[in-house]
């Protein structure tokens, strides 16, 4: 992203799940595969992110670059549940961006402190939600939906006052 590049935040669309499906689920497969149970690998598959980007509408923010979604945030009461940000935007400070507003919408929802977890294995993820201020407060066992119930992931639980 070029300095010039104006970064625009704005509710989904139904529009925006044909951008937000692959981005999620390319992200997905570079933070997880190899350290993730395989029950779970099986469960997401590419389908399965375009019908759930579609059913998690009302929950996501996207951002936009350019006219084109950049990447997006899944906020669910007091948890930053989801954020990713497309392969040529990395680095470019989108994510930092949609953070910060995950973090925004728990305080405005009445929340002091924000939760999200991170896949125990996914170092980049980690060190960019320490670099921005949360707090590891170790290993723990998170549920991710899965088709025939809650797959049990080794995760870290991150908490940042907001």
């Amino acid at each position: 992203m070029a300095p010039r590049d104006e970064v625009t935040l704005r509710p989904a669309t139904a529009d925006d799940v044909e951008s937000i499906a692959p981005i999620w689920h390319r992200g997905w497969q570079d933070g997880h595969l190899g350290s993730v149970p395989d029950e779970l690998t099986a469960a997401r598959t590419e389908h399965s992110f375009w019908s759930r980007a579609e059913q998690r509408l009302s929950d996501t923010t996207v951002a936009e670059v350019a006219g084109e979604v950049a990447g997006f945030v899944m906020v669910v009461q007091d948890e930053v549940e989801q954020v990713y940000v497309g392969e040529d935007h990395r680095g470019s400070g989108v994510a930092g961006l949609l953070l910060a507003d995950g973090e925004r919408q728990v305080h405005e929802q009445g929340h002091d402190t924000a939760w999200l977890a991170v896949v125990a294995r996914n170092e980049r993820a980690r060190c960019f939600y320490t670099k921005r201020g949360w707090v590891d407060q170790g290993l723990f066992d998170h549920k991710a939906p899965g088709p025939e119930g809650p797959i049990t992931v080794p995760s870290h639980r991150y908490v940042k006052a907001v």
